[in-house]
């Protein structure tokens, strides 16, 4: 999965309703392969844009693609990167925690048509990863 992929992932995945009345902007590098992403959160909505960052983001993390691979695989946590000095965040840390807040784990058998039977999206367990999904048998 493309870091922008990624992100778009984590679009996805947030909850608009969690998120209403967030705003801020994040700029996220990974050095090793040389990309940067300004993402914004602003209106319910998470955005990103490649190549580009933000001249005043209210939070920077900086993460080696590599190390953010093990976090897409379920290998580490986002917050195990964190402490163990391999993402660094420069900034302010709660955009991070409000981000993180607003993500949720989806069920496979949401409701396609009225009456059809939707399960409650879960609370994430571990936010950053990517989920392999479990079909219903």
């Amino acid at each position: 999965m493309s870091t922008g992929l990624y992100l778009d992932y984590l679009g996805i995945r947030m909850d608009a309703k969690k998120a209403e009345g967030m705003s801020f902007n994040i700029n996220l590098i990974t050095p090793d392969n040389g990309e940067k992403y300004a993402v914004e959160m602003s209106n319910g909505a998470l955005t990103n844009i490649e190549g580009y960052t933000a001249e005043k983001p209210d939070l920077t993390i900086t993460i080696d693609r590599a190390d953010l691979d093990t976090v897409l695989m379920g290998q580490a946590s986002f917050d195990e990167q964190i402490k163990n000095g391999k993402a660094k965040l420069k900034g302010d840390r709660k955009v991070y925690e409000q981000l993180k807040s607003t993500l949720v784990d989806f069920q496979l058998g949401f409701e396609m048509m009225p009456g059809t039977g939707a399960v409650k999206d879960a609370e994430p367990t571990a936010p950053f990863q990517a989920e392999n999904p479990v079909l219903p048998e």
